[in-house]
């Protein structure tokens, strides 16, 4: 049995709503640039009239708005809470899917190692996610071009869409790490999401307190801060620290995951 074929035709479905999601949602937002500009208003005189709180909530601080890539950073913050939920769910998933469904017996009865059926879990994982990166790339060079009318952003994208791809992997092995941890399958995802939404709440304090910028580390959401991708492109310590995070989260997924007893 070719487990890495059976997790992609599990979660194609899933694949392509989620595309479909990001894909509407760069169309959605540049149109909306689009039509300040055809309507002769600044979008950043509109911005700046709010106040400092909602700027945060709605991620609008720190952004020429004047240009597409600006506004496309605003955005960017959106498609990266979406890429996160989808990350981390699918980690979660991927792992816990036979004990949530009580095939586990079906599968480990077979003719192959749990660290190898892993394997082929967590490289099903990483391909949807780059399927997503790809998409959401591919849709914002179109967009943002389009709407922009022709403005040069491909750099600037291709620097979010890095620093997209390292969230997505981040949230994706902690999700995987979660459920490779958790006695009970069905509450896998819950506890992975709630992770995720901890740190993106964080960011939001971070961002509306400045004295709380120390605990910058303890989310990722700050380590690609689009502003901050903009501005300077990917900081190589949160690269760094990514790297550590997603290779420890993965090695825990591994231990925890072959050493415990499955239900069924």
């Amino acid at each position: 049995m070719n487990i890495f074929r059976r997790e992609m035709k599990t979660h194609r479905w899933g694949l392509l709503f989620w595309s479909l999601g990001m894909v509407l949602l760069v169309m959605s937002g540049m149109a909306k640039f689009a039509a300040y500009v055809g309507a002769g208003q600044s979008v950043e005189q509109i911005m700046g009239a709010l106040p400092k709180a909602v700027q945060v909530i709605f991620g609008i601080t720190g952004f020429d708005l004047t240009k597409a890539s600006g506004f496309y950073g605003i955005l960017f913050l959106y498609l990266a809470v979406m890429a996160a939920v989808h990350a981390v769910l699918l980690g979660a998933n991927v792992i816990s899917e036979e004990e949530r469904d009580k095939t586990s017996e079906f599968l480990y009865a077979k003719p192959v190692s749990r660290g190898k059926a892993l394997t082929g879990k967590l490289v099903a994982g990483l391909v949807n996610l780059v399927v997503l990166n790809v998409v959401t790339l591919l849709s914002s060079f179109y967009f943002v071009s389009y709407f922009g009318k022709g403005e040069s952003v491909g750099s600037e994208i291709l620097v979010l869409m890095a620093g997209l791809f390292f969230l997505q992997l981040i949230f994706f092995s902690i999700g995987a790490v979660v459920a490779g941890t958790a006695r009970r399958p069905k509450s896998a995802a819950t506890r992975a999401t709630s992770i995720m939404l901890l740190t993106f709440l964080l960011y939001y304090l971070i961002n509306l307190d400045d004295k709380l910028g120390f605990l910058k580390y303890f989310t990722p959401f700050k380590y690609y801060d689009a502003a901050v991708l903009l501005k300077s492109g990917l900081d190589p310590v949160f690269v760094a620290i990514s790297v550590v995070i997603i290779v420890a989260a993965i090695f825990g997924t591994y231990h925890f995951y072959s050493a415990r007893d499955l239900s069924v």
